[in-house]
């Protein structure tokens, strides 16, 4: 009993020294969200039903929902055809192919709803350039189809990971009992993919419940719009904070929805024996069209994109105000960089604590802060903003604010990869360190520190690249005068000034193409995918 209580001592001694970053995380998260309870809280009862239950919440259910399955179901027709021909099929440039299909991710989803408004129309890249005229998208086909281009990428990852990973023998098994390959691969093959396609799908879910971007440029209505217009029209932030807590409520439904559905469910081997890989299927009379698929959409999801911001950018010609342009980049680079390492210092204690002290604390707080993460932009700006007025007024609108709005809603992207190193870093070299009479901390950072720094040198990239991208929370906590490149891609958009915004739209596609690149280079390495991925999916599985 003595050397049991001596034991959780000397725990809670290494653990101390971590858990202060780590109180701070579930302050930064929880606290203005807790304000922002109390600020709707704040109508009257019969104000409060009126609020909740009017025709235009409904409204906004039904787009927002709509628009989720819809972007679901589309990028699940252009994911699993794709992530089947690169690991199932024998087909030529399946490689180039695989990498090709992950550069979409290179486009943020707003500037995807930019080129697709700047293509289409009689006054479009399509009409200008190939004479092909094409009525312009906008409203739900148009959030449809840039969401579903932007988020398409993150199911096709897990998917093609999953099936790199299936046991074959269970796929030759049917078909020596007679079934066909479609009824194989429907009975047998697609059951097994479930894990990979929920955590997929709970992510592509997560960035279309917390779009602004591409619903504003579209003019289509959903939570988030609503709640952005709400939040500048009116003096009575009542109703913002009631949006903001409906978004939160869907948020939360999608979390419990992944876990329900994953509940219970075991696809391992039970067997012994070895893990083989299957035959490609020769494809015959269909290889064309596969080709054809993979032509096509690569052309509307990379090619597009980079031909009409080229085009944009050369006929607005002088138009262009390079200065403004240069001047947006360091007001990005300004705010990112620090909220990368100010995220990336965060994330080594989270982590820490998780991984060499597992406990139900420990385990609650890496939860709060993925749940920073999870939390829609536009919510999470706006519970900052609430707080900030509430406590601090001479926060609200400093660049301060908008770095830890960064840091805490990109805390869970750091996690991964830090994470990672940590389960990789043997923890004997640091017990014999303070077997030598070093404290606790000056272990970890004598030892354990410079066997993580390859992670969080990735962790850092990630959040950077994010925080470049990021419209919502730029939006809302910006500091007079602060223009990054988020704001004038999507600002000259919404005015349709689409020679003007092209190159701010094309300096996002360069640095986002850092994070591809990324990807691209993990891609020699299944582990290091999976690592990647960890850090790109950083919602976990409630149990």
């Amino acid at each position: 009993m003595f050397r049991r209580l001596l034991s959780s001592s000397h725990s809670v001694r290494r653990a101390l020294p971590f858990a202060l970053p780590a109180v701070l995380v579930v302050g930064g998260v929880l606290v203005p969200l807790g304000y922002l309870l109390l600020r709707a809280f704040q109508a009257e009862p019969d104000q409060l039903v009126d609020l909740v239950w009017r025709m235009r919440t409904l409204r906004l259910l039904g787009n927002t929902l709509g628009l989720a399955g819809g972007v679901l179901a589309l990028s699940t027709a252009l994911a699993l055809p794709l992530a089947w021909l690169t690991t199932r099929a024998a087909l030529p440039g399946r490689r180039l192919i695989t990498l090709l299909g992950v550069l979409p991710l290179a486009v943020p989803g707003y500037v995807m709803a930019y080129v697709l408004l700047a293509a289409t129309g009689t006054t479009g890249t399509l009409a200008e350039t190939l004479g092909l005229v094409v009525p312009r998208l906008s409203g739900y086909p148009g959030a449809l189809l840039a969401l579903s281009l932007y988020t398409f990428p993150y199911l096709f990852l897990n998917l093609r990971t999953a099936l790199l990973g299936l046991d074959p023998s269970l796929e030759e098994a049917a078909r020596s009992l007679g079934a066909s390959r479609w009824q194989t691969f429907v009975r047998v093959t697609l059951p097994q993919l479930r894990p990979a396609y929920y955590a997929g799908a709970l992510l592509v879910g997560l960035h279309v419940l917390g779009d602004f971007g591409v619903v504003s440029l579209m003019r289509f209505e959903t939570f988030s719009y609503a709640l952005y217009l709400q939040y500048n029209a009116s003096y009575d932030r009542i109703y913002a904070a009631w949006l903001a807590l409906m978004l939160l409520a869907l948020t939360a439904g999608a979390l419990l929805l992944e876990a329900r559905l994953l509940r219970g469910l075991l696809l391992h081997r039970a067997g012994a024996g070895t893990r083989r890989h299957g035959r490609r299927v020769d494809l015959g009379a269909w290889r064309g069209a596969a080709y054809g698929f993979v032509a096509l959409l690569l052309a509307v999801a990379v090619v597009l994109p980079v031909v009409t911001v080229g085009y944009w950018m050369s006929t607005a010609g002088a138009a262009i105000d390079w200065a403004d342009v240069g001047a947006s980049l360091w007001h990005s680079v300004s705010a990112s960089a620090p909220a990368a390492v100010v995220a990336g210092a965060l994330a080594v204690p989270l982590a820490y604590l998780s991984v060499r002290q597992p406990s139900p604390w420990s385990r609650g707080l890496e939860r709060i802060a993925y749940f920073g993460y999870a939390t829609p932009p536009l919510a999470f700006a706006l519970a900052l903003v609430v707080f900030s007025l509430q406590t601090a007024p001479v926060l609200y609108q400093t660049l301060l604010l908008l770095i830890v709005a960064y840091a805490l809603h990109f805390l869970a992207e750091a996690m991964g990869p830090v994470r990672s190193a940590l389960y990789q870093a043997p923890p004997r070299i640091e017990e014999a360190a303070r077997s030598l009479g070093r404290s606790p901390l000056q272990a970890f950072f004598a030892v354990t520190f410079p066997l993580l720094r390859r992670g969080l040198l990735v962790s850092v990239a990630f959040v950077f690249l994010s925080a470049m991208k990021e419209l919502p929370l730029t939006l809302l906590l910006a500091p007079i005068g602060f223009e990054a490149l988020a704001l004038g891609a999507w600002g000259y958009s919404n005015e349709a000034m689409f020679g003007q915004a092209a190159p701010y739209a094309l300096a996002l596609i360069a640095f986002s193409a850092l994070f591809v690149g990324l990807l691209l280079v993990q891609e020699t390495d299944p582990q290091r995918v999976k690592e990647v991925m960890s850090a790109e999916t950083p919602v976990p599985v409630p149990g």
